[in-house]
């Protein structure tokens, strides 16, 4: 176990970067867009926004798991990179399909990635919901506003 943990450890901290480095982007630009904006909102705009938050945080997350695969590669579990890309695909987003598996030796890489995915998930997840709130409550301020005498 001790093994997995010293070969997984610097792909999860990769993956945490990548991710933080992500997430601090999406929030840095998304609040500059929005307060470049404020005041003519407009519907365009947030379907942009969103789809911006949406896709960089989907590509990020890709890279993670194509970061995976390449470890897998490395390993000598895979003979190319689409299986071993399948694979990780299938751990990081936590399915367990089982039908592709790894050797004995390094099977327990699979719920490490899991873990790992899960995390990035809901990293992602928390930024969407962030993003989403927040195109809510600026909805809601300019109907109250509309609304007063």
């Amino acid at each position: 176990m001790r093994i997995h943990l010293l070969v997984a450890a610097p792909v999860m901290l990769l993956c945490l970067i990548l991710q933080g480095v992500v997430v601090a982007i999406c929030l840095r630009r998304y609040a500059r867009y929005r307060k470049r904006w404020e005041g003519r909102e407009a519907l365009w705009m947030e379907i942009a926004l969103l789809m911006a938050v949406m896709l960089l945080t989907l590509a990020c997350n890709i890279v993670q798991i194509a970061i995976w695969a390449v470890l897998f590669l490395m390993l000598g579990e895979f003979q190319s990179f689409v299986p071993a890309l399948y694979h990780s695909s299938v751990n990081f987003a936590t399915l367990g399909y089982g039908d592709i598996v790894m050797s004995e030796r390094w099977r327990m890489l699979g719920p490490i990635e899991a873990a790992n995915g899960i995390l990035m998930f809901g990293m992602s997840t928390s930024l969407m919901t962030a993003a989403v709130l927040d195109v809510i409550k600026s909805n809601m301020a300019r109907l109250m506003d509309q609304a007063k005498p």
